[in-house]
């Protein structure tokens, strides 16, 4: 058996990196071929994952506005039998949530989030991309992003599909949903009796679990408050001592003068040390 020479360990390193590197630009190569994860926006499709979260999510919000009502609907004319109905239960609830105006319309307010993983990419309001591009534009930077400016703010090719993809979800799943507001309402999960256990049974259910944290969740915020409360003990420890201070010299001269009997003028002023103040700096704005 031959010795194993440097040049022989160097040739195995090299042989590792490409077998490495292939691997990963195959890894890149399905991501991209993948609808549902490439990173280029003109072939990124909603997964039928997000397509069934957000369609739920806009039904809960919808239905979350009329929980708590206790109104009762009476039914019949003249002569008929009169018949009363809860309206948390009623055929009119579920109607107004579904079609007045029609639960998909609201995926128009959605707009893409490039800045977030998964099912997140998907939230209302402006994302921080576009808010960097629009302040860029207040300050008089050209920005080109091949379409008209007016357009910015229109929903994306994504969320237009979306958008169309709910419509026929909607109509494809109306009686399961109907099952479940009639009997399963008070009991079952929407999102995961009509997404988990029915429309995704067989497909990836992973969005499900995506639940987005704020900054302020993530611990930021709550860093920031420790560093307030650290700055403002500090100037009240500050003012503490610069108090303590004038009273330890205050009771330095008392204790060296007798206190006035009864019989001294009454009319003499007294000197009050006052404490001083710490005005604390005011907040700078820093242009970036």
């Amino acid at each position: 058996m031959r010795p194993i020479h440097s040049l022989d360990v160097v040739w195995l390193l090299v042989c590792l990196s490409v077998c490495v590197l292939r691997v990963k630009a195959e890894e890149t190569n399905e991501d991209d071929d993948d609808p549902y994860k490439t990173t280029d926006p003109k072939k990124r499709e909603p997964s039928p994952c997000e397509i069934c979260k957000y369609f739920v999510t806009e039904l809960k919000s919808r239905l979350a506005e009329t929980d708590k009502s206790k109104e009762v609907i009476e039914t019949g004319h003249g002569l008929e039998r009169k018949k009363k109905f809860k309206y948390r239960t009623s055929e009119l609830r579920l109607t107004e949530a579904l079609h007045e105006p029609h639960i998909c319309e609201n995926i128009l307010s959605y707009n893409v989030h490039a800045e977030r993983k998964g099912s997140l990419r998907y939230a209302k309001g402006m994302s921080e991309t576009m808010q960097t591009l629009h302040g860029l534009v207040n300050k008089g930077v050209k920005v080109e992003l091949g379409i008209p400016h007016e357009l910015w703010d229109k929903p994306s090719a994504e969320v237009s599909k979306m958008h169309r993809a709910c419509f026929t979800f909607a109509e494809r799943y109306e009686e399961v949903i109907e099952d479940w507001y009639y009997n399963l309402q008070d009991s079952h999960d929407l999102a995961r009796y009509l997404c988990a256990e029915r429309y995704l049974k067989d497909k990836d259910q992973a969005c499900l679990s995506e639940i987005f944290e704020s900054k302020g969740d993530r611990g930021e915020d709550r860093e920031t408050d420790t560093k307030t409360d650290n700055k403002d003990r500090r100037k009240k420890s500050k003012l503490k001592k610069q108090k303590d201070k004038s009273s330890s010299a205050g009771g330095g001269e008392e204790s060296a003068t007798p206190p006035p009997s009864p019989s001294s003028n009454l009319n003499e002023p007294h000197i009050i040390p006052t404490p001083p103040t710490v005005t604390p700096p005011t907040n700078q704005k820093v242009e970036l």
